[in-house]
């Protein structure tokens, strides 16, 4: 069996939070400690497609040369991108985990349980929220009576277009839901919702980021949401606001922004770059 690798950054606190859910689960990986032993470019590139992304998809922009060095132009090609990062350890991101069941770039740090085998302990990060695992929510009404109760659009949660998922702790409990539509290269984030239990204690932020991630590995490159209320919370998760003028066509054509969310709604965006 592939033992388990993580590039790791140990001044990354999602990097800190894998290696120790890893430990946690028994499991000792080797630690690379990337800025001092980068990958070579053959290494780098094989953990780019291992993981399904594109070399752009790896770049840290937070703290590194990224705008400096004029990457944001899309002129560079991957094989660009990939040398850039092999001069530059920093631009990768971190942290990327080699597992017998994938390699994946593990932001949030909750994406390292879906490479263990059984995860079913109970995890706390640094920041002193549970780790949480996201899947498909089904269709029994726990998601719509959940909307509901907390006053949120239901009439469209049949849409084709909306991927709609559950959030839980490892043992099973639901602490709330999310879901995104996917228009391009913009997704609208929506139906998100934290069940009474777990309110006020800072797990809504992870299923927020969980819910941004799951849109950017459908392709989606920037993230909207639609709010009459939660303006601070949006704010602290690093969103704009934005006039409506502002906001792509796609979003604005949505049954959320025409119908279902009062015209008075604010509109927020920010990238879905993990």
């Amino acid at each position: 069996m592939r033992e388990f690798t993580i590039y790791h950054n140990p001044d990354c606190g999602t990097s800190r939070n894998v290696l120790t859910m890893l430990r946690q689960s028994g499991i000792e990986p080797v630690v690379i400690e990337y800025l001092k032993t980068p990958p070579d470019r053959a290494t780098l590139a094989s953990l780019i497609a291992s993981m399904g992304m594109t070399a752009r998809g790896l770049l840290r922009v937070k703290g590194t040369p990224y705008g400096e060095l004029g990457l944001d132009d899309p002129k560079w090609t991957d094989e660009e991108l990939v040398g850039a990062m092999v001069e530059h350890p920093i631009l990768i991101n971190r942290p990327i985990v080699v597992a017998p069941k994938g390699v994946r770039l593990c932001r949030p740090s909750d994406l390292v349980l879906e490479l263990l085998s059984d995860p079913q302990l109970a995890f706390t990060k640094e920041e002193g929220v549970s780790a949480l695992l996201s899947e498909p929510a089904g269709a029994d009404d726990a998601p719509r009576a959940a909307l509901v109760a907390a006053g949120l659009p239901v009439d469209d949660l049949n849409d084709p277009n909306l991927v709609l998922l559950r959030f839980r702790l490892p043992a099973g409990d639901t602490v709330g839901y999310g879901g995104f539509e996917r228009h391009g290269d913009a997704a609208l984030l929506r139906s998100i919702v934290v069940l009474p239990a777990y309110r006020g204690s800072g797990i809504g932020r992870n299923l927020m980021l969980l819910l941004m991630r799951r849109a950017f590995d459908a392709g989606a490159q920037q993230g909207y949401a639609l709010t009459t209320d939660a303006d601070d919370w949006l704010e602290k998760l690093g969103f704009k606001r934005l006039d409506r003028a502002q906001a792509p066509e796609e979003i604005l054509r949505t049954r959320q922004a025409t119908q279902l969310c009062p015209s008075h709604a604010r509109i927020w965006s920010r990238s879905l770059r993990p």
